[in-house]
């Protein structure tokens, strides 16, 4: 088989060895020494100018190219690039503390899952952004590394990674990145486009009695939500939930009156093992899916 056709095969590898061995310790980490070699970067170009963005931008995707391409194996970059099982991981350790009723816990780790702030939601609210976060990342951490492999192999994903890296660091529009975290938040947009409607995909391929409901949501509320992905990701689990997601937040001292997603009952504690367990489906649905064309396209070259 030539390379190309053997990419499928190392993603399904990949999503596998992430689901088996989780992700690295943060001291060893890929990712983690981005973003330190990426801060160091911000403090020396940072300018309150979309050009000084664009730079940056620019630096961080030449230095994710680079690392795939020396990496050269696309199995070890999707394991990398791929967080599936921490995220899963994550959303059910919170699940656990509401289950216990220690609500207060359960608003100190929330922070690893989203960076809106914690300390007035309520059990609903917590379970609320536990279940946008599961939607939101399982683009973010396991079908966008797995396109962008299929793409363009071990540089695809870790070029991936880099750009959303760069969005979790700068792309926030508060006052100091509104123009520098420009380049890096359209990026983000860009690359996640098509990972996310790929996603909705898969969950009205694991939930076909509301793959109605899901498609209704998404063309009803997303297009209101401030991110053109995640709105997408959200609406789709809201509805194969039947659930309602989305509503006002609030990160720090900035108020977002954000879309409601969806047409059910607010979430409870109950729901996030379901989101979970769908987040859990569909990565596994993704990687019969490559095992399936690995086996197709080794069958066609061997004839």
């Amino acid at each position: 088989m030539r390379s190309n056709d053997r990419r499928s095969g190392a993603v399904a590898l990949g999503l596998l060895v992430d689901r088996i061995a989780g992700e690295p310790q943060e001291r060893v980490h890929p990712v983690a020494a981005f973003g330190k070699l990426m801060t160091s970067i911000e403090r020396r170009l940072w300018a309150d100018r979309k050009l000084r963005g664009v730079a940056y931008a620019a630096i961080g995707v030449a230095i994710g190219v680079t690392a795939g391409t020396l990496q050269r194996s696309t199995a070890s970059a999707v394991a990398l690039t791929a967080a599936g099982r921490e995220l899963r991981s994550v959303a059910m350790g919170i699940a656990d503390l509401l289950e216990a009723g220690d609500i207060e816990a359960a608003r100190a780790e929330l922070p690893r899952l989203v960076g809106r702030d914690p300390s007035g939601l309520d059990e609903s609210a917590i379970a609320a952004a536990v279940i946008e976060s599961v939607a939101e990342n399982s683009v973010d951490a396991v079908v966008a590394p797995v396109f962008w492999a299929i793409v363009a192999g071990a540089p695809g994903a870790t070029a991936y990674r880099a750009i959303n890296t760069m969005d979790a660091m700068v792309g926030r529009k508060d006052e100091r990145y509104f123009r520098f975290g420009w380049a890096a938040a359209r990026l983000d947009d860009v690359a996640n486009y098509v990972p996310a409607r790929l996603f909705a995909v898969l969950v009205t391929t694991l939930r076909p009695r509301q793959a109605r409901a899901v498609w209704t949501a998404i063309c009803r509320d997303a297009v209101a939500h401030p991110s053109p992905n995640a709105g997408v990701a959200e609406a789709a689990v809201a509805a194969a939930l039947d659930r309602e997601l989305g509503g006002p937040l609030r990160y720090g001292s900035r108020h977002e009156d954000r879309p409601r997603l969806g047409m059910g009952p607010r979430p409870t504690t109950d729901d996030i093992r379901p989101a979970v367990r769908l987040a859990s489906q569909a990565e596994l649905l993704l990687v019969a899916l490559a095992l399936a064309v690995w086996l197709l396209l080794r069958r066609n070259s061997s004839d």
